[in-house]
């Protein structure tokens, strides 16, 4: 779980151009799934094209953007099979400060990975 190489080198590029962007919005969304008991593990998902996990939050189209952004949060994860349930603990004990840090799992065709980016200062 954590910051893969391959996607610093091949992705965070765009993703961080993005992320930007969308940074207030996602921070806000995290707060309120946290705070209406959703779940204590919000996740966003970072996409090119449509992925049935989550629901989307922002359309690439609708702001100049690289990606899709979907939101969901770890329980949805493991219902599908995202997150296996030996791995709970594991994703728990790897996730970060959800109000310093931005949990975002990235797909991009055949790549998938977790990553972790810190919300700009205010």
């Amino acid at each position: 779980m954590e910051n893969d190489p391959e996607l610093n080198g091949k992705y965070l590029g765009t993703i961080s151009k993005d992320f930007v962007v969308v940074a207030e919005t996602l921070k806000e969304a995290s707060y309120q799934v946290r705070k209406r008991k959703i779940s204590d593990y919000p996740i966003f998902v970072f996409t090119r094209t449509h992925v049935p996990v989550g629901s989307l939050l922002l359309a690439k189209e609708d702001l100049a953007l690289e990606w899709h952004v979907n939101a969901s949060y770890l329980e949805d994860f493991m219902q599908r099979n995202l997150v296996m349930e030996d791995k709970k603990e594991d994703f728990i004990a790897a996730y970060k400060d959800a109000d310093e840090f931005c949990c975002l799992f990235v797909v991009d065709s055949d790549f998938q990975n977790f990553v972790f980016i810190p919300y700009p200062e205010d």
